[in-house]
């Protein structure tokens, strides 16, 4: 059983920055791959970033590739999200999820992440 609470959310003009954090109880942080997704009004969760338990290459997808940084401290069992240069079209509901199951290749389906957080809200006016 994994805990996950989000927190940084809030309202943030284009342009500007904003850090997500999630802080993670339960079994050992490390063993699993920690991704963070994100949910606008009428659309899909789509995964933003991911990052293994060992530090290895984080995904992004190029929506985002180059503004958002994904970091872990797996001594802390905390998952953090950099969101630099901020868009309106990056207002959404941000949740960080653990996948137990990745293998070689990120997982980028949330029916393949095992336990979410509850979101936090991103809001970015122009």
């Amino acid at each position: 059983q994994v805990q996950l609470v989000e927190s940084g959310g809030g309202p943030v003009q284009t342009g500007g920055s904003l850090r997500l954090s999630c802080a993670a109880s339960g079994r050992t942080f490390s063993s699993y791959t920690m991704g963070w997704f994100r949910q606008a009004p009428g659309k899909e969760r789509e995964l933003v970033a991911a990052i293994s338990g060992s530090y290895s290459s984080p995904y992004y997808p190029d929506s985002v590739k180059g503004r958002f940084t994904i970091s872990r401290d797996n001594a802390k069992k905390w998952t953090y999200l950099q969101m630099n240069s901020l868009k309106p079209e990056d207002t959404a509901v941000y949740y960080c999820a653990a996948d137990f199951q990745s293998g070689r290749y990120y997982h980028t389906h949330p029916a393949e992440y095992d336990y979410w957080g509850q979101g936090t809200q991103v809001t970015v006016s122009s």
